[in-house]
């Protein structure tokens, strides 16, 4: 399915601190060893298991919640010509910080270590993390990397091959299916356990989402600017979380399925840049899918990535170091390689 990389092609790990240094590294592992951590390498042995697959089982809970939540949402839009202008631009910063918590922290961060964190830093991503209410840091990881390890597999969490709307939602509203749960026990995940912000996180995850994710984007509006409770609600709190839960899902759906795949034809994550650009810069998905160890999760920088221009930000302020980056010789040997031959347009 998933070819491994060239064995050597001087495969160009930069860390960059406030100047760049450079060191040749031979492929995945060594990748891995660079970071502390492998568990995001697609597994070429994994099989799934013969016979028939374990029946559907539904969360009720999770689904009625699910419905509730898009009505309130849709029910938002319509209060969009009513609200202040101020309410309209809290509600957009709070789903960019929202998802700098995602992409930026569970993501790029703690899920890849694709770049290193100050405290002040961790602290502000946590924050940020839970004002996204997407499971707790340590839960997302652990998800992610069996995505990763497992892509389009039976013990992916999220299999495109299951369609659109199990890919994009459905996941979320069934049990797991038992492969899910019984890789992602086996995934080594010391390096989140020994991060005391994020089992802080996980501690009081409850109250911290309650409090950032509802109360506060809710609470300053109407308090600061005297904006109705029920605009303050179903806009900057519950539109606002929709919109980035709908923005991070796209990425395990549509970029999934809607796109070219320049750097890898062998698998089925695609290059979407409608997807990157709700999703801040994650839509470049068959390069990640490559690349996963790249903290840009793109070769092209800025363009679609405000997540990639953040964690610049962040290393300007001497707040984030040590950016993998993967090198250019590299990316174009790949999509000579196994690319699709896209690339050659543009």
């Amino acid at each position: 399915r998933k070819h491994p990389l060239p064995p050597l092609q001087g495969v160009l790990l930069r860390f960059q601190h406030h100047h760049c240094r450079h060191c040749h590294l031979p492929g995945d592992q060594e990748w891995g060893s660079a970071r502390g951590m492998v568990d995001d390498i697609f597994d070429e042995t994994y099989r799934e298991k013969e016979g028939p697959k374990p029946p559907m089982r539904y969360v009720w809970r999770n689904i009625i919640l699910m419905s509730l939540l898009h009505l309130g949402a849709v029910f938002g839009l319509t209060l969009i010509p009513s609200a202040k202008i101020q309410t309209l631009a809290w509600a957009i910063l709070c789903f960019v910080v929202s998802a700098l918590g995602i992409t930026a922290g569970s993501h790029r961060l703690w899920s890849h270590r694709s770049y290193k964190a100050t405290l002040p830093l961790r602290i502000f991503l946590t924050i940020a993390n839970s004002v996204a209410f997407q499971n707790d840091i340590y839960e997302w990881v652990r998800d992610h990397r069996v995505h990763h390890k497992f892509s389009e597999t039976d013990a992916d969490p999220h299999n495109a091959m299951r369609g659109f709307f199990f890919s994009h939602i459905g996941w979320l509203l069934v049990r797991k299916h038992p492969d899910v749960i019984e890789k992602g026990q086996k995934l080594d995940l010391s390096d989140i356990k020994a991060d005391k912000v994020v089992m802080f996180q996980r501690k009081y995850y409850k109250p911290s989402v309650v409090l950032l994710c509802f109360t506060l984007p809710t609470v300053v509006p109407w308090y600061f600017w005297n904006e109705s409770i029920v605009i303050s609600f179903f806009i900057p709190a519950i539109l606002r979380y929709t919109i980035g839960l709908n923005a991070t899902w796209l990425v395990n759906s549509a970029a999934h399925m809607f796109g070219n795949r320049p750097y890898d034809q062998n698998i089925n994550p695609r290059e979407n840049p409608l997807v990157s650009l709700g999703a801040l810069g994650e839509g470049f998905h068959n390069y990640h899918h490559t690349f996963p160890y790249d903290y840009s999760t793109s070769e092209f920088g800025w363009r679609f990535n405000l997540t990639t221009a953040f964690i610049d930000l962040m290393c300007l302020l001497g707040l984030a170091s040590d950016r993998k980056k993967v090198s250019k010789e590299v990316i174009l040997a790949r999509k000579m390689r196994t690319g699709d031959g896209s690339h050659k347009s543009g």
